[in-house]
């Protein structure tokens, strides 16, 4: 059961200080933290949480252990984003569905208005590269502790590029928890950020494993 506990509070960790930082500094526009701050701060959550717990979930598991996963990361989403609220609805005036609570969209719900085949596309993109980064840096031969920091600059980046498409999902539980709390359009349009992010992950699970991985090992 620790590797389960490991993923529910990883991404608990990652929703409550990544969509934190959305939801929380978007209420003070005057601190200039804007999308890069972040990003940045995506990033840290999951270096920060890998170096904590990684030699628990270890990034990788068995095919069996994967609906476990996704439950154990779908609650600690909803756990987090429900905390979120909760904060944020200590300031006058908060509004869950005006504000979009760091929900993903695309549309008229993207921040810089692209249409859905872009939403599609880079969620598949980014997240297929981000597999690789992630297989990649735990894999045998990759230099040892290093890994939660190619993750996290990793994060960083696919935040940095896909925020202005879609608010930057590549993670379906993250999309999950704060749009079932913005409870309009965000959940009519999770859907996509749970299709392109799984097809994305399995397409770049096998590029790393047929085409990257050492044979040798």
């Amino acid at each position: 059961m620790k590797k389960y506990f490991a993923e529910f509070f990883g991404t608990f960790w990652l929703v409550f200080g990544g969509c934190g930082s959305a939801v929380l500094a978007a209420a003070y526009p005057e601190l200039g933290i804007g999308f890069t701050g972040v990003s940045l701060a995506f990033g840290l959550t999951v270096l920060t949480m890998a170096y904590a717990v990684g030699h628990i979930s270890g990034g990788r598991f068995n095919g069996k252990d994967l609906l476990p996963y996704i439950v154990s990361q779908v609650i600690g989403a909803i756990a987090a984003a429900g905390v979120l609220y909760l904060i944020a609805s200590g300031k006058t005036g908060f509004d869950a569905v005006a504000s979009g609570f760091a929900s993903n969209g695309f549309g008229e719900h993207s921040p810089n208005g692209y249409d859905m085949m872009a939403a599609l596309l880079i969620e598949f993109v980014l997240t297929a590269f981000f597999l690789i980064i992630i297989m990649g840096s735990t894999d045998k031969l990759a230099p040892a502790g290093l890994a939660p920091i190619a993750i996290g600059l990793g994060l960083t980046l696919i935040h940095l590029i896909s925020i202005p498409v879609t608010n930057t999902s590549v993670n379906p539980a993250r999309s999950t928890g704060v749009a079932l709390f913005q409870g309009g359009w965000a959940v009519e349009q999770l859907w996509l950020f749970w299709l392109a992010p799984i097809a994305g992950a399995a397409v770049g699970a096998a590029i790393y494993r047929f085409v990257l991985a050492n044979d040798d090992k």
